[in-house]
């Protein structure tokens, strides 16, 4: 059976709460100032990550008080509707700490038939790439066009696989791939997803990342006519990697990086 439509005022509402979000960050960005903590993991997290989840879920909690709420930097708040609003509010600190305008502010929502809306906002770079359930995928522009968003046709020539780094790889799958001819870029994370959506690059590939981090790509992939899923080919984002693709050859991208087929 498919899954209905999400409410086209409800991603209007995503969207603009998202990039509200990302222009708080940007007073932040490139500040020489920025007050740095290390979380439990080791990892980074500055005052604007804190503000602008802070911010939505104010937001949230006025407008949709009963809905369940995951963050990276708060934690999990249960609710009782059956929807949930998944947020990372700054994914790639470590390039918003450096000044590396390729950061963005994801926001996504699952409800009791999956993944409903996901937003890719990439504040410093003036885009917003966005989908709702039944819906479509689109991209707003710096100047506030909004266009359709759809993949495009794997390259003819080098296809491009982008990831937010190569040191979480294996050895032996990053060599499988670049011996497979792939042209090999860097400075992922939501931007790499939303280059995908948008037709400029043929594939994402993130071995290892959390919920919040991919949450919003399978239903954007999905209305932008591509494929997204984990290394295993599952759909389900909570397993924990991503791989996306126009969904040309993407179960031998997927068999080339576990080894499956030859290079």
């Amino acid at each position: 059976m498919t899954a209905p439509p999400v409410d086209p005022e409800l991603l209007t509402w995503a969207v603009e709460l998202t990039k509200e979000a990302g222009r708080r960050t940007l007073t932040r960005f490139r500040s020489d100032d920025l007050a740095i903590e290390a979380k439990g993991d080791g990892t980074p997290v500055t005052e604007a990550d804190k503000d602008a989840e802070a911010y939505i879920r104010a937001e949230l909690t006025a407008a949709h008080p009963d809905d369940a709420v995951l963050g990276e930097e708060e934690g999990d708040q249960e609710g009782t509707t059956g929807r949930r609003w998944i947020i990372d509010p700054i994914d790639g600190t470590k390039a918003f700490m450096r000044g590396v305008p390729l950061y963005s502010n994801l926001l996504a929502v699952e409800d009791e038939h999956g993944w409903a809306i996901g937003v890719i906002n990439l504040p410093a770079a003036g885009e917003c790439v966005y989908a709702g359930r039944g819906l479509g995928a689109f991209q707003d522009d710096r100047q506030g066009e909004r266009r359709p968003a759809r993949v495009g046709p794997r390259s003819s020539e080098q296809p491009f696989l982008t990831a937010s780094g190569f040191t979480r790889w294996d050895d032996d799958a990053l060599l499988r791939v670049k011996h497979a001819g792939w042209g090999l870029r860097t400075w992922g994370d939501g931007f790499g997803y939303a280059m995908v959506a948008t037709g400029r690059i043929d594939a994402m590939v993130d071995p290892s990342a959390a919920l919040w981090d991919i949450a919003p790509m399978p239903v954007i992939l999905s209305e932008a006519g591509g494929r997204f899923s984990a290394w295993s080919g599952s759909p389900d984002p909570r397993e924990g990697s991503g791989v996306a693709t126009n969904g040309e050859g993407h179960d031998d991208l997927l068999a080339l990086l576990r080894g499956d087929a030859p290079a």
